[in-house]
C-alpha cells in the first residue's frame, strides 16, 4: 500500500492499483433500475490502477485527464451531452454503497463531436465508469463496465441497444485492441496475460500497459444482464478475465514560452 495525493485528495493504492470491491461488501456487477428478471447487472471488467498517472485520473479532458485518453482510445461522451437514457450504479467497496455511473463513453466512429449520436443509433462498443474514491478504499482507480451494443433497430425491428452475442466479453477486448493495435482474442487470455500499446489526443500521449487477471470478477452468466442472448457455446455471459490498465503520460504538447 502506498499513499498518493491530487490537490486535496489523498488515495490509498494497494500494488494491485484498486481495492477489490468484495473485500468490503460491493461488487463487480452494475445495478439497474429494471431488468427482466430483476436484480440483473452487467460485468465490470476492466480498471484503471490508480497507480496511472495522477493526471489520468482526474475526470477532465484538459490536461491530458482522463476524458482526453478516453478520446484517444476512440470514445467520447454521449451524444451532443444528453444524459444517458438509463442510469447504472455500482458498488466499489470503498464506502459510498450505490453510486450512479459517472459517464457513458461511446465509439465516436472518428468524429468526437458528433459520432457518439451514430453510436447511439447504430451501436457499438461503449462503458461506462466510476471511480473508487470512498473514505474505506481510496485507491483513484477508475472501473470500466464495457460492452459492444446493438443498434436501436434492424430494418425497423426494434433491437432496444441489447448485448450483441458474448459482447461484454468482445467489447472488453476491442477495448484494449484499439490500445494494442493488435485483435485481442478472449479465447486465447490466461491469468497474467500482458499487452501494452500508446495512444494520442490533442498531442498528449499514453503508454498503457495492460495486464488481465482471474479471481476478482466472477465467471459466470448468472445475474448478468441479456444472458439468454449473450451466452454463447463455452462461453459464460462473464469469462472472468478482469483487465487491469496501468497509463501513463510519454508526450504531452509543448509549453507555451
Amino acid at each position: 500500500m502506498h499513499i498518493r495525493s491530487l490537490g486535496s485528495a489523498v488515495w490509498n493504492v494497494p500494488p494491485e492499483g484498486f481495492h477489490n470491491p468484495y473485500d468490503n461488501g460491493g461488487h463487480l456487477l452494475t445495478i439497474i433500475p429494471v431488468t427482466y428478471p430483476d436484480g440483473q447487472g452487467e460485468p465490470i471488467n476492466a480498471v484503471i490502477s490508480g497507480n496511472s498517472d495522477e493526471r489520468v485520473l482526474k475526470d477532465q479532458e484538459v490536461d491530458g485527464g482522463l476524458r482526453n485518453y478516453f478520446l484517444s482510445l476512440g470514445f467520447a461522451g454521449n451524444c451532443l451531452g444528453q444524459k444517458a437514457d438509463s442510469m447504472q450504479a455500482a458498488n466499489l467497496g470503498d464506502g459510498n454503497g450505490d453510486k450512479n455511473e459517472t459517464a457513458v463513453m461511446r465509439w465516436h466512429y472518428g468524429d468526437p463531436q458528433f459520432g457518439t449520436c451514430k453510436e447511439t443509433i447504430e451501436g457499438g462498443n461503449h462503458f461506462r465508469y466510476w471511480t473508487q474514491d470512498g473514505a474505506q478504499a481510496n485507491s483513484g482507480a477508475v472501473f470500466m463496465a464495457v460492452s459492444y451494443e446493438m443498434p436501436i433497430a434492424t430494418d425497423g425491428t426494434p433491437e432496444g441497444h441489447d448485448i450483441i452475442p458474448n459482447g461484454y466479453n468482445l467489447g472488453r477486448d476491442w477495448l484494449i485492441g484499439n490500445i494494442t493495435g493488435s485483435l485481442v482474442e478472449g479465447w486465447n487470455l490466461t491469468d497474467g496475460t500482458t499487452f501494452d500499446g500508446e495512444t494520442s489526443s490533442g498531442n498528449w500521449t499514453y503508454h498503457t500497459a495492460i495486464k488481465y487477471v482471474t479471481g476478482v470478477l466472477p465467471n459466470t452468466s448468472d445475474a448478468i444482464n441479456h444472458n439468454l442472448t449473450v451466452i454463447v457455446p463455452g462461453i459464460n455471459a462473464s469469462d472472468g478475465m478482469f483487465a487491469v490498465l496501468d497509463v501513463q503520460i510519454v508526450a504531452e504538447p509543448a509549453k507555451a514560452s
